[in-house]
């Protein structure tokens, strides 16, 4: 499978250097994804295959590190050595892909980190949502859960990780924290590690779970760890004594907005697949000579709940897009 991206990638490099004799000039685009395990990840690819395709004269070529940071680096640096017109990046681990970034950016690469940061601004433009803000909304959505539920603020919270050291991570649990710290009676009972994956909530949960008598509310860091909670919670009759909060609120039948709607979740916050305007200013990169980007595009999160669900539903629901 490997060596098959690479040929393939190769090929279209040679294309987009001009090997289609006076024909114009393809352009490339290398988009090295973190993974394609997750839902919100394959939402990313679908959406970015589909706006560039727009562009009759614009080869995408996406590559899946599978979690893996140095693969992801490999991938980076074979990128690099094609000189593709546009790199965008959306870093498995911050701290593993800055110097990699940094080749690109040295190399006069124009180069978009997506959505997870990493040590150093080596990019032209970083397109992202603030996961401190989502971490403190929904730290303030359970407080105020667990307020009405017991008349003060106390309760027993599950905080469901996902990778560890990944920014959304680091900030999501951050904001949160920083809301939870000042209600010494609502306590973080458990925090497991399920890497952003559904499965592994499931059987961190189910440990959990068999651990803890008592849980009020659990906190996924993503929307497929707080279902793969639910479930576990929901095989040993449990799922009824606590609620789930999860993060992503992708559309379509099988992401967040729909599990609020169907009242596994209680809540979700939308965090923006970035892709949009990632395409946006990739297009002006590669289509308006001296355009220059911001350095920085903050795109904001919105919270749903089962008042806002169906409403949101229609509004991020990618037509054409299995979600």
């Amino acid at each position: 499978m490997k060596r098959t991206f690479f040929l393939a990638a190769a090929v279209l490099a040679m294309t987009a250097c001009g090997g289609g004799g006076g024909s114009k000039r393809q352009l490339l685009v290398a988009f090295s994804q973190a993974n394609n395990a997750e839902p919100y990840r394959a939402a990313q690819n679908a959406l970015m295959t589909k706006l560039f395709a727009q562009y009759p004269d614009v080869k995408l070529v996406i590559s899946d590190a599978q979690q893996d940071n140095s693969k992801q680096v490999a991938q980076v640096e074979t990128f690099i050595r094609q000189k593709p017109d546009l790199l965008i990046v959306a870093p498995n681990e911050r701290a593993a892909l800055t110097a990699v970034m940094g080749q690109a950016t040295a190399a006069h690469i124009p180069t978009i980190c997506l959505e997870r940061d990493i040590l150093q601004p080596n990019y032209t433009s970083y397109v992202h949502s603030d996961n401190v803000a989502i971490g403190r909304q929904a730290g303030q959505f359970i407080v105020d859960y667990l307020t009405k539920k017991y008349g003060k603020p106390r309760g027993n919270v599950v905080a469901m990780r996902g990778l560890l050291g990944v920014e959304g991570e680091i900030n999501r649990d951050k904001g949160a924290k920083e809301v939870f710290d000042r209600y010494p009676d609502i306590k973080i009972v458990a925090d497991p590690v399920a890497d952003w994956i559904q499965a592994k909530a499931k059987d961190r949960m189910t440990e959990v779970l068999r651990a803890q008598p008592k849980i009020d509310v659990v906190y996924g860091h993503n929307d497929p760890m707080a279902i793969g909670a639910y479930l576990a919670a929901k095989e040993l009759g449990r799922e009824k004594e606590m609620i789930f909060v999860g993060v992503d609120g992708l559309g379509g039948p099988a992401g967040g907005i729909k599990k609020v709607m169907d009242g596994v979740l209680a809540a979700t916050f939308v965090y923006p697949l970035c892709v949009e305007k990632t395409a946006e200013i990739g297009n002006r990169i590669l289509h308006e000579p001296g355009f220059q980007p911001q350095k920085d595009y903050n795109i904001d999160p919105v919270l749903v709940t089962a008042q806002n669900a169906a409403e949101m539903y229609q509004k991020f629901t990618i037509p054409g897009l299995d979600q």
